[in-house]
């Protein structure tokens, strides 16, 4: 029987207005599903016209313009409900996520889905709840010492993964998804014993682990910079008073 990596996976990606998971938006995401690692990828893409302009800085990045998104994008409400729909059909099939940096990704999607749907992810999902492999994290545990950096475009240099049209958000779930499929290769004997879900909790902890590790670092450099240690998704901020 092959192990994990070898395979149903499927793999999540957005593309956003900015960075801050409370207050921006999603403007294209995408679901990658491949059976096999010699299977033909199945790719789901939405795009979505956000309700709100689109920073600059974001644009250089993703490409995506207020005129395209205007034109071709789609309102918020229904794109959310369908996203939602199609992980928690991902959980019901038994297929790991694959999420790079999954407290981003689906932190926004959540408060998209409560601000359009009014319902979070958690609501969606019910009684099934997602095992997520974030490569990010399974990376920094799994070669702890290796110095650089860890984004999408390193981890795939890394790990000998091409990575054709980044920021586009289906070439960066495929490539987070193969990206994946190497490491386990990599590290099977590491990893072989473990099922998703029980990776799925153990990321839990080794995130938190590197949150603290980047915290004490950046109070080494004379900043003092908190780093949120909930993966893979983070906690809804308190109500106002």
């Amino acid at each position: 029987m092959p192990c994990w990596y070898d395979g149903p996976l499927a793999s999540f990606d957005t593309e956003t207005t900015g960075i801050d998971v409370e207050r921006d938006r999603i403007v294209s995401a995408a679901l990658v599903v491949q059976e096999t690692p010699r299977s033909v990828p199945r790719v789901t893409r939405w795009l979505v016209n956000p309700g709100v302009p689109v920073p600059e800085a974001a644009t250089a990045v993703h490409g995506l313009t207020d005129g395209h998104l205007a034109l071709y994008g789609r309102w918020p409400a229904p794109v959310m409900e369908e996203i939602a729909r199609a992980l928690t059909d991902q959980s019901l099939a038994g297929r790991p996520l694959i999420v790079m940096n999954a407290p981003f990704d689906l932190t926004l999607l959540d408060r998209e889905l409560r601000r359009h749907r009014a319902a979070s992810l958690p609501h969606y999902l019910g009684a099934h709840p997602l095992s997520v492999l974030d490569p990010r994290v399974l990376d920094k545990h799994l070669d702890r010492y290796r110095k650089g950096r860890r984004t999408l475009t390193d981890l795939c240099a890394e790990y000998g993964v091409e990575l054709t049209g980044a920021h586009e958000a289906a070439a960066d779930a495929l490539a987070a998804l193969q990206v994946v499929r190497a490491l386990g290769q990599r590290y099977a004997e590491r990893l072989e014993s473990l099922s998703p879900a029980q990776l799925h909790t153990r990321q839990a902890v080794w995130h938190a682990a590197q949150a603290r590790g980047l915290e004490a670092w950046f109070a080494r450099n004379g900043t003092e910079e908190a780093v949120d240690p909930h993966w893979p998704m983070r906690p809804d901020l308190p109500a106002a008073a």
